[in-house]
């Protein structure tokens, strides 16, 4: 039973209860005066009252729509082989039903504005099968808690339980609070998009610059460079070192974007007019970072790369006056990879534990218990880290005394769900970990450096997850390789389908899925959109739409290649755009349901290899060339 109709039965229910145990004892006005008689006439209205509280309690607060069971009884594993025969097509559409409007038959409806979609409540009991035990892949994990390393790690224990609930509960603040926007890492986008011309039209631009160090420039935004946004209330606003008209204004949505250049800019989402002065670090950031769920004014963020101010680490910082209150990573004795301190990866809050949950590219996974508080009246934030906690893992095929191949270490962001973290890595492994017991629940083979945050999501009742890996030069190949975008069962780790691109690649410049797939939602329930590189012929690509059930091809277009994830946005009427960017300097805005290119928009003479984020009709996305450009669909 959905939520609605719960909400629709509840008061004939509770009526039907009334009647019947109210009307059998009510009598003549010479009956209420007696005794026993008025004794079952409160017996009967407490029943009443019982039922109503009852009925009420279930349905409006614990109802969450339909009864959901283990799973959906439609999944079924599917390998449709190589999808290179189609490259010379800009759009294709399944042979059978022309795309993925014939194919739902407009089953999907629109909700209309100020609807809510129901969401099935989740039975989740994770576990390995034979094929993703985690001694197939790894060959030992680590713990150390506040820099002691325990010599027995199976009696560890979170000293406050971690848990993360579905990814519409991840914050109740408004704004795009991390890469993909939550802990399911699906929703990229904010509000509506009301788009009727399909037309992208340029409004401002921000130059940024470069940094470089020992040889390496990296210039303007890159891989994943999502940026951030918020909307502060103007008690928050009145402390924070932003400028006058910014505090004024009381519809602004602050941009929040870290650049390659070392600067984290603040940016007025609808004018591109600075709301404060840039805030200078000095490293190189090319991950997305994070602000507080819980509407603190923190941001999280991790450098990408080693600077002449030293090595890459990750900073907490404070959003009221820009200054940085605490710093980790870096040279740490307890990485099995050295001193690569690199954090591509975007964090998450446990907001009822108060606990940064961290991976890095050394191969660490960091816990910290903040210790943080805001007070919006007095502008005093304070931040007091301790209980530090670390995991460490090593897989059996890295070699033992090297790591030039299948590294150690997480670049790409995690999505979570309860007390477990679902990761793919440098190494070939998507795992899913206990946070309360740091103990491995099931890893499963992704074959290769994997570059492809995993989403969850909820159909049914059971969780699954969708990702991919991408192609380095030389680990299984010189020449080409198969990619393959799986559905994996979240609970077990087992792959569901796969659908294989034949890739290429090239040093330094990866080829597959380097972007995170879109989930389809509303109108577009049951599909899954994804890019992938250098596939057809190098430096080509294709952004694709997969059936969620079958991982079949519903459609694909072909463009130059992207690692920038594609992000879909929604009207009030339940209308849907997919917008993605390439490689070649082009935004697309394309139908989500058969392909078809609506319009383009030439942003860049160079790569586009961040990632857009989206709020109402605006849209926001960094470019390699130093521009950080501000769009607004209509």
């Amino acid at each position: 039973m959905n939520t609605e109709e719960g909400r629709n039965r509840t008061p004939d229910s509770a009526e039907t209860e009334r009647r019947r145990v109210v009307q059998p004892i009510v009598g003549s006005a010479d009956d209420w005066k007696e005794p026993h008689t008025r004794l079952w006439i409160i017996l009967g209205v407490i029943a009443v009252c019982a039922v109503v509280v009852f009925a009420l309690y279930w349905f409006v607060l614990r109802g969450r729509g339909q009864e959901g069971g283990a799973g959906s009884g439609k999944v079924q594993e599917v390998h449709p082989g190589l999808a290179g025969g189609a490259m010379d097509v800009v759009v294709t559409e399944s042979a059978e039903d022309g795309g993925l409007a014939a194919a739902s038959g407009e089953a999907g409806a629109a909700s209309g504005e100020g609807e809510t979609e129901t969401e099935a409540a989740i039975s989740f009991h994770p576990h390995a099968v034979e094929s993703t035990k985690p001694s197939n892949m790894i060959a030992f994990t680590g713990i150390e808690v506040n820099g002691e390393e325990l010599a027995d790690i199976t009696n560890y224990r979170s000293p406050a339980e971690l848990y993360f609930d579905k990814g519409s509960e991840y914050t109740q603040a408004e704004g795009i609070f991390t890469f993909r926007g939550n802990n399911f890492r699906d929703e990229p986008a904010v509000g509506f998009a009301d788009i009727h011309k399909n037309t992208i039209t340029q409004l401002w631009s921000q130059e940024t610059g470069a940094t470089s160090y020992n040889g390496a420039s990296w210039t303007g935004s890159g891989w994943t460079g999502q940026p951030l946004m918020r909307k502060w209330t103007r008690e928050e606003k009145a402390h924070m070192n932003m400028h006058d008209w910014a505090k004024d204004k009381d519809d602004l949505v602050e941009v929040i974007y870290a650049t390659m250049d070392g600067n984290v800019y603040f940016l007025d989402l609808v004018t591109g007019e600075q709301t404060r002065d840039p805030m200078y670090i000095g490293w190189t950031f090319k991950g997305a970072g994070a602000l507080d769920p819980r509407g603190y004014p923190i941001l999280y963020l991790g450098a990408g790369y080693n600077s002449t101010l030293g090595l890459a680490h990750a900073f907490v910082i404070n959003l009221v006056d820009c200054t940085v209150m605490y710093e980790f990573g870096g040279e740490d004795a307890f990485s099995l990879r050295g001193t690569v301190g690199f954090f591509d990866s975007s964090p998450l809050v446990d907001a009822e534990t108060d606990t940064l949950i961290w991976p890095g590219e050394n191969g660490v996974i960091y816990m910290v218990h903040l210790n943080s508080a805001w007070d919006v009246n007095t502008g005093t934030l304070t931040l007091n880290p301790g209980n530090m906690v670390k995991w460490h893992y090593k897989g059996l095929r890295s070699a033992s005394n090297s790591y030039e191949k299948y590294w150690l270490g997480i670049e790409d962001s995690f999505a979570a769900y309860e007390g477990y973290l679902f990761a793919t890595d440098n190494g070939g492994h998507l795992m899913c970990l206990d946070l309360n017991t740091l103990e491995l629940v099931w890893v499963q083979d992704t074959l290769d450096d994997s570059n492809s945050t995993p989403i969850l999501s909820n159909e049914n009742g059971h969780l699954y997850l969708y990702t991919s890996t991408s192609f380095r030069l030389g680990w299984r190949s010189s020449t080409t390789a198969t990619v393959p975008i799986w559905k994996i069962d979240a609970e077990t780790g087992e792959k569901l389908w796969e659908t294989a691109f034949e890739c290429y690649t090239m040093d330094g410049v990866s080829g597959g899925v380097q972007s995170t797939m879109a989930l389809g939602k509303k109108s577009l329930d049951g599909y899954i959109y994804a890019t992938v590189s250098m596939t057809g012929e190098p430096l080509m690509g294709l952004c694709v739409c997969l059936d969620c059930d079958t991982g079949e091809i519903v459609w694909q277009h072909k463009a130059y290649y992207a690692w920038s994830s594609p992000i879909l946005v929604y009207g009030r009427d339940g209308s849907a755009k997919l917008i993605y960017c390439s490689c070649g300097g082009y935004m697309y805005m394309l139908d989500p349901k058969t392909g078809q290119e609506l319009t383009k928009s030439e942003l860049s003479n160079g790569a586009i290899e961040a990632s857009p984020a989206a709020w109402d009709n605006y849209v926001v996305i960094g470019t390699r060339a130093c521009k950080i450009w501000g769009l607004r669909l209509d």
